[in-house]
């Protein structure tokens, strides 16, 4: 059964990491519902000829109609430790960073803020730079389809592309070009870093509102270990492994591992784990089963919620 009144708010805001003092209420979150519905129909059934215009004018009207997306706080949901794990990952500036799919630009600014040359992006206009109140000098912005950077972006420019929940919206049959469109931007032994939320701890998006076991809504895929890693290595990758928890990372530094050769090393060790553990997981039948072991597992850093990589050129 859908939840209703202040059950279904509730869980619309932990969903969307929003303030409890935010107003929001049920016809809001139903609006959202039956808006996001008809426009995923819109985008699965577009083609390659139309599909750049298809979503932009979704995610446009996305965040026009729904404009409290945009107006909402998040809550900090440990967005500082996030975004630590990210320039870690990353590794020491100066290097070129550029962003899918920027949303209101938080991550980019603060890699801007540790030293990066950065350029974020967005599909539609109604993201990105227009929310930033004082952006950094070292940030530019753009706007992209997200898929064929390559007709945007000069061959070999970037030392790094990154995405944050981003490929879970992309069409699925633009999969492979989107990996190869990064690949084509980057320099040599340029690197792809992205997150994007693992199907088994899933839905993700506003289907998990209304107790959906797969997602209905924007997010039109999500993806597991295997898959993403097979379709890497299809687009050329030479190397892919796992981002390294904050909680590993200050392990290692004090055991005076934190050399990159050496957290590479461990980040295949860590992906070969995680793929273990999500080939046990996907032999439970049942989904509310396996998120139930997922959210066990996550505890002792066997899995996460988010597959976190990096693609090696």
């Amino acid at each position: 059964m859908e939840p209703r009144g202040k059950q279904l708010v509730e869980r619309y805001k932990q969903n969307y990491s929003i303030t409890d003092n935010f107003d929001i209420s049920e016809q809001m979150v139903l609006a959202h519902w039956e808006l996001e519905k008809q426009l995923t129909k819109e985008l699965l059934n577009s083609t390659l000829e139309n599909r750049w215009q298809v979503f932009e004018n979704s995610y446009t009207r996305l965040y026009q109609e729904l404009e409290w997306l945009n107006r909402a706080r998040q809550g900090q949901n440990d967005a500082t430790e996030d975004y630590e794990t990210w320039a870690k990952t990353i590794g020491a500036p100066p290097q070129t960073v550029y962003e899918i799919g920027s949303g209101q630009g938080q991550l980019i600014q603060y890699l801007a803020s540790c030293g990066f040359d950065c350029k974020g992006t967005e599909i539609t206009r109604e993201r990105g730079q227009k929310h930033l109140n004082n952006p950094a000098a070292n940030i530019q912005w753009g706007q992209s389809d997200g898929v064929h950077l390559e007709r945007f972006e000069p061959d070999g420019h970037y030392d790094v592309v990154i995405s944050s929940q981003v490929i879970e919206h992309l069409h699925p049959d633009d999969l492979n070009a989107h990996f190869k469109g990064c690949y084509k931007i980057l320099k040599p032994q340029g690197r792809y870093i992205f997150t994007t939320p693992h199907c088994y701890t899933g839905p993700h998006d506003v289907s998990s509102v209304f107790n959906y076991d797969v997602s209905r809504g924007m997010h039109l895929k999500e993806y597991t270990y295997a898959e993403l890693l097979k379709q890497l290595q299809a687009a050329g990758y030479r190397q892919v492994y796992a981002s390294i928890p904050l909680k590993f990372r200050r392990l290692f530094a004090k055991l005076h591992l934190h050399q990159e050769a050496q957290m590479i090393k461990v980040g295949e060790v860590y992906l070969q784990l995680l793929l273990v553990t999500e080939a046990v997981l996907g032999l439970v039948p049942q989904r509310k089963l396996q998120r139930s072991l997922s959210k066990f597992l996550k505890q002792l850093l066997l899995f996460r919620d988010n597959i976190f990589l990096v693609a090696q050129k």
